[in-house]
């Protein structure tokens, strides 16, 4: 039988599984907790048992969203035999995860400002962590290569790498001829051509 904390993790991630699908349908300020409550089956009052507000939707979904990242980013730099191979890396698996998670990326990217700047802080912190990964990799792929003439600093390279790779929840289409691994491979040849030795 489930335990009953089980069932109430179990209820919560239906709810932000919900809150994801119509939050990246409407928007998050014309998405009401009704509409939530709807979708998941639940009475109104029931779901304030699970979350105190919309806003703590939001937060929950950028958390687990910069989390994942951050997660994801250790693993693969851990991974990568090379430096450069991490770099290569973790531009190939962002494409992968935003394509395959437009909706999520689509909330994270567009409904940033509906955050209290007091909530938003300790997201921040989570993102800079995931930069600092990144930027870690490219100054130690320069290290490795003093011939490497890179023409800006190593966070404003992993800031456009991230804002090309970001941007595919935009244009992505699983119905293209190019699976989001294939993408990925592609925007890494191309970004990495400035690293090359």
């Amino acid at each position: 039988m489930t335990e009953p904390s089980s069932r109430a993790a179990a209820q919560r991630q239906r709810v932000l599984r919900t809150s994801v699908d119509i939050f990246s349908r409407r928007g998050f300020r014309a998405t009401s907790m009704n509409e939530i409550a709807a979708g998941v089956g639940l009475s109104k009052p029931t779901l304030y048992h699970y979350f105190r507000n919309k806003e703590e939707l939001l937060v929950l979904i950028y958390q687990d969203v910069l989390d994942e990242s951050l997660r994801m980013a250790r693993e693969t730099v851990a991974a990568a035999p090379t430096a450069l191979d991490a770099v290569r890396d973790l531009i190939i698996s962002r494409v992968v995860y935003t394509c395959e998670n437009k909706d999520l990326l689509k909330i994270c990217f567009e409904e940033e400002d509906e955050l209290r700047p007091d909530l938003a802080e300790s997201l921040l912190e989570r993102r800079r962590a995931f930069e600092d990964v990144f930027t870690l990799a490219v100054h130690a792929h320069l290290a490795e290569h003093p011939d490497v003439r890179l023409a800006m600093t190593p966070k404003t390279y992993v800031n456009m790498c991230l804002g090309a790779v970001n941007w595919t929840y935009k244009w992505y289409s699983a119905a293209g001829a190019r699976k989001p691994s294939e993408l990925g491979r592609d925007i890494a040849d191309a970004l990495l051509k400035v690293l090359a030795p």
